[in-house]
C-alpha cells in the first residue's frame, strides 16, 4: 500500500509491518487524511503482533495530523497483542516534543528517536 503526492509520501512494508512516513504533510483536515487513516486502519485490522510507523523522514507534520496519529494510536491500544513502535529524528523539532505525547496515549508505545 502507497500513498505519493508531490510534498508527501507513505509507505506500508507488509514484510516488517512498518509505514514510512516522508516529507511534509500540511493537509486541511480530517476529510484529506481520510486516506491514509483507512491505510492505516487496514494495516492496524490485520493485528500484527508490531506495528513500526518510521516519521525519521517527515519534516513537517500539522496539528491535524497530529490529531489523527493519535487517533490510530489509541485505535491500536485498544487490539492488546499488537505492540507499537515509532520512530523518530531528534534533528526535527516537531518529532521530540510531538511523538513523546503519543506515548501518553499507550505507556507501551516504544519511541525510538535516532
Amino acid at each position: 500500500m502507497e500513498i505519493k503526492t508531490k510534498d508527501y509520501g507513505i509507505c506500508y512494508d507488509p514484510s516488517t509491518a512498518t509505514v514510512s512516513f516522508v516529507g511534509s504533510l500540511r493537509l486541511s483536515g480530517a476529510e484529506d487524511y481520510a486516506p491514509i487513516v483507512q491505510l492505516l486502519g487496514e494495516v492496524a485490522d490485520v493485528e500484527p503482533a508490531k506495528i513500526t510507523l518510521n516519521v525519521q523522514q517527515l519534516e513537517f507534520l500539522n496539528s491535524s495530523g497530529i490529531n489523527m496519529l493519535s487517533k490510530f494510536i489509541i485505535e491500536v491500544r485498544k487490539k492488546a497483542r499488537v505492540q507499537m513502535v515509532v520512530q523518530g529524528s531528534q534533528r526535527i523539532a516537531w518529532q521530540g516534543k510531538s511523538l513523546k505525547n503519543l506515548q501518553r496515549l499507550m505507556p507501551g508505545l516504544q519511541l525510538e528517536l535516532l
